[in-house]
């Protein structure tokens, strides 16, 4: 694990499963990208918020924008 340097440590899959959230993909969906279960999904998105001290999906976005997740996303609207 590595140190983000909020005092909190986040693992690399921790990592990937922060960045496909604050991308608005569902549990589901995470666990087909990354082969594993929802319920696997389910913990590291448990670990991730009381890691960062998170209360909601807005505050998981802005961790990972603070940690460089984000920086490759472009948002495009929906007509």
């Amino acid at each position: 694990m590595k140190s983000t340097g909020d005092n909190f440590k986040i693992t690399a899959r921790e990592k990937q499963v922060l960045s496909l959230v604050a991308r608005e993909f569902n549990t589901t969906e995470i666990s087909a990208m990354l082969s594993i279960s929802a319920r696997t999904v389910e913990t590291h998105r448990k670990n991730i918020l009381r890691k960062t001290n998170s209360r909601s999906l807005v505050g998981l976005t802005k961790q990972a924008i603070r940690l460089g997740l984000l920086e490759d996303f472009v948002f495009k609207p929906q007509n």
